[in-house]
């Protein structure tokens, strides 16, 4: 199972997500898309939900804080407690076993950013 999780500022626009998510490594296969859940009412998220037809994981801060990211921004990390909203959630909602196909992706006005987590799921011994 694949997730896109998306830290976004607040003005951010639906070209913003849909250019982090590319960036990101894109939408193919993809089972859901995540945010915190302070955002995953936020209309340009719920747009780009929408018009690739995903359901929408909402991760609690708490959670994001528990996760390693690969990428360490400082402001983030002393806002949210991890290095990265979007590996964090991706990470997430993806669940246990996950891992990132790649660190976060940023959109050209920096508004926001985008990381996939993969969970591949156990075939037996």
């Amino acid at each position: 199972m694949k997730v896109a999780g998306f830290g976004f500022r607040r003005a951010a626009e639906l070209a913003s997500l849909r250019e982090a998510l590319a960036a990101a490594g894109g939408a193919e296969g993809l089972a859901a898309l995540a945010t915190l859940e302070e955002k995953a009412n936020a209309p340009a998220f719920l747009a780009l939900a929408k018009e690739l037809g995903l359901p929408v994981a909402a991760v609690s801060a708490d959670a994001a804080a528990r996760i390693v990211t690969l990428t360490r921004s400082e402001r983030i990390m002393a806002d949210f407690g991890t290095g990265s909203i979007a590996e964090a959630v991706a990470l997430s909602a993806a669940g246990a076993g996950s891992r990132l196909l790649t660190p976060r992706a940023v959109s050209f006005d920096r508004m926001a950013t985008a990381a996939i987590a993969e969970r591949t799921e156990a075939t037996g011994p």
